[in-house]
């Protein structure tokens, strides 16, 4: 009798999970799931693999509820998922989430450090090291304790760079992956990182059998730290590179993350867009092209730098003056950082400057909006004759990719050749150096001036581009090469 063969068991950790817990006065809770990549990933793997998401818990309401189920969350709260959320103590994920992955890591990934006065490593930043440690520590155990044997985990993103490693150390029998959403840094870069913390990360990465990034930029450069940082050898199989390093071989690979265009479209033309399209096109006027943006108000989308790129277009191209609007959508990102809040208020700030130097009675430059609203975003994206996405840096961006999908009529990208994006899209858009507002200026003026059948065909192919690994595919594409590698 031939013994009948398992799917491997799958467990996915992340930092967020797919459901987020708000209390009630009367201390009831009541939850509400997300979407995303990982969520649709996981639905497609059907219910034998037994998958199990290990998350932290973000805030009260969902310390509230792992502290109530102990840990493994309902599945009528979660979409029949298994979810175990983890109740980190709140200081200890502070300092983890605020003190290490957001304030130094992003921070060193995406090149914002001001060099002359920081960062600066002191008592402080020891004790948020030993936090992430604590916080890495909990997912490994966690993961260790909830994996079956030969268990399949995949690890996301620079939040838990320690884990591969730990948990490698608790359970060799599992297959273990590693993915990371954000850039990553040159090594000259990433080495202002203190030497042990830098080695650690690496190390822990390294403990996957397999660490995979959005494009072959960030994979060769994350290669050449290990190189640099630690002394790997570096080498290529197979279409992939090699790490090796104390004895172990991690094979390093890419996934492109693209659009989820069946979705994009349906929920693009719910009766909820079209009202907010009709208020967004009241509020441009008339006949006026658009040139739109969508961000976080996250330091690396260079948003503040956008508007005055689009201030120079006014300028030195008066005749676009009442003729464009510039629809900015600027969502408040991580306001418990002093230097986000810093951030918001100076794109409002420069907003303001632009509509009082150019507005007339019948004509406001730049519509400013700061509560997120995802169907308006939405709305945005179908009227957009330009689509203005310039970051700094980028692990891809998908709103650059998304644009595309649900335009009406076409739309022109105009997109930094920092984003991960620009190595899927860059033939069908306008590269620019982000740095460069004058470039950008005249980029958004060349835009605009492409006739609308051109930019129709551009669009179809920046579409096709969007969206050729979608969510589902792209969380199978790595779960099938972590099985097989």
């Amino acid at each position: 009798m031939v013994a009948e063969s398992r799917v491997p068991q799958v467990l996915v950790a992340s930092n967020r999970g797919p459901v987020s817990y708000a209390i009630a006065e009367d201390g009831s809770l009541t939850a509400k799931r997300g979407g995303g990549g990982l969520v649709s990933g996981l639905s497609a793997i059907g219910p034998e693999a037994n998958a199990v998401w290990v998350c932290a818990a973000l805030g009260e309401g969902d310390r509230e509820a792992a502290r109530r189920a102990d840990g493994l969350l309902p599945r009528e709260d979660t979409g029949g998922q298994r979810v175990r959320m983890l109740d980190i103590p709140a200081e200890t994920f502070a300092d983890a989430y605020n003190g290490v992955a957001n304030s130094v890591l992003w921070f060193v990934h995406h090149m914002l450090y001001q060099t002359p006065l920081e960062p600066a490593f002191d008592a402080s930043f020891a004790r948020q090291w030993a936090a992430y440690e604590a916080y890495n520590t909990a997912f490994a155990r966690a993961l260790a304790r909830d994996a079956e044997e030969g268990a399949v985990v995949l690890v996301q993103d620079y939040h838990l760079t320690l884990v591969p490693e730990l948990l490698r150390s608790l359970r060799p029998d599992l297959r273990i992956g590693h993915f990371s959403h954000t850039p990553w840094a040159p090594a000259d870069y990433y080495r202002m990182l203190p030497d042990d913390a830098a080695a650690a990360v690496l190390r822990g990465v390294l403990g996957a059998d397999r660490a995979a990034f959005l494009t072959r930029r960030w994979a060769e450069a994350f290669a050449a730290c290990c190189a640099d940082v630690l002394g790997a050898t570096v080498g290529s199989a197979d279409g992939e590179l090699r790490v090796t390093h104390a004895g172990r071989t991690t094979r390093v690979g890419v996934h492109g993350l693209g659009a989820d265009a069946d979705f994009l479209r349906e929920r693009a033309h719910r009766p909820d867009v079209e009202e907010r399209g009709a208020v967004l096109r009241a509020q441009v006027g008339e006949g006026r092209r658009t040139i739109v943006r969508v961000d976080r108000t996250e330091l690396s989308k260079n948003i503040v730098r956008g508007l005055h790129a689009y201030r120079r277009l006014l300028t030195d191209h008066p005749g676009w003056r009442e003729r464009v609007v510039h629809v900015a959508f600027a969502y408040p990102s991580r306001q418990d950082l002093a230097v986000y809040r810093d951030y918001t208020a100076e794109v409002a700030r420069v907003a303001g400057e632009i509509n009082d130097a150019f507005g007339t009675v019948g004509w406001t430059p730049v519509v400013l909006h700061v509560e997120d609203d995802f169907a308006r975003s939405l709305a945005a994206y179908r009227m957009a004759d330009v689509a203005l996405v310039n970051p700094i840096r980028d692990g891809m961006n998908l709103v650059a990719k998304e644009v595309p999908v649900v335009s009406d009529d076409g739309c022109v990208l105009v997109l930094s050749r920092e984003a991960g994006a620009a190595a899927d899209l860059g033939e069908d858009a306008i590269l620019v150096n982000p740095y460069d507002v004058a470039a950008t200026a005249r980029a958004l003026a060349d835009a605009l001036a492409v006739p609308p059948e051109a930019r129709a065909e551009g669009t179809k192919r920046l579409a096709a581009a969007a969206t050729a690994l979608p969510p589902r595919d792209w969380f199978l594409a790595q779960l099938t090469a972590l099985r097989e590698g």
